[in-house]
């Protein structure tokens, strides 16, 4: 039965094996690819700037072109609050930053999104007080400077986002992440 001995440790060395296997196959194939590199990061904020300027753009030109009546402004309005709620969801949306500065950077951004939030209710407000050729020029000014001001904090956090760790991971990623390319802060 001394064979049968070696037989049984054989295959008992055989499962052993497989065992280890599978259990590194699963803890390699834990975290890893899951987790959010800080490039990554740094590429959806920029990209969702991007998708909301380009948004913010069309519907800059539909107010240049002459947007006076209260359906023309209505529909800008409703492209700007859709462009707005992305851009916002789209930072809410991003993976907790696992750097030095990580807390600090989701600060900014949710700060950023309540801003956008509050400037889209401010938009649509001046949308729905709209009366006439006057209220509607009245209102496309008041959604210009809104536009404007969304713009400057957008700016002013991307700076902070850029100064959180100066010459750090989260900065090099701003600089070397593609989607950050278009984007200047």
């Amino acid at each position: 039965m001394k064979g049968g001995d070696a037989g049984s440790r054989g295959v008992a060395a055989l499962r052993l094996f497989a065992l280890a296997a599978v259990a590194i196959v699963l803890v390699a194939g834990c975290g890893g690819d899951d987790e959010t590199t800080t490039e990554d990061w740094a590429n959806g904020v920029c990209s969702a700037f991007t998708d909301w300027r380009d948004a913010v753009t069309t519907a800059g030109e539909s107010l240049r072109a002459g947007a006076t009546t209260r359906d023309d402004l209505e529909s800008t309005a409703d492209d700007l609050e859709e462009a707005t709620e992305t851009f916002a969801d789209d930072l809410r949306g991003l993976e907790p930053l696992e750097t030095e500065a990580g807390a600090e950077a989701q600060e900014a951004l949710d700060q950023l999104a309540e801003d956008v939030d509050q400037n889209k209710e401010d938009m649509r407000a001046a949308v729905g007080g709209a009366e006439g050729v006057q209220g509607a020029v009245e209102a496309a000014s008041s959604i210009a400077t809104t536009l404007a001001l969304m713009g400057r904090q957008i700016e002013d956090t991307f700076r902070e986002l850029q100064q959180l760790e100066p010459g750090g991971e989260l900065s090099d990623a701003f600089e070397t992440a593609d989607d950050c390319a278009s984007v200047s802060g």
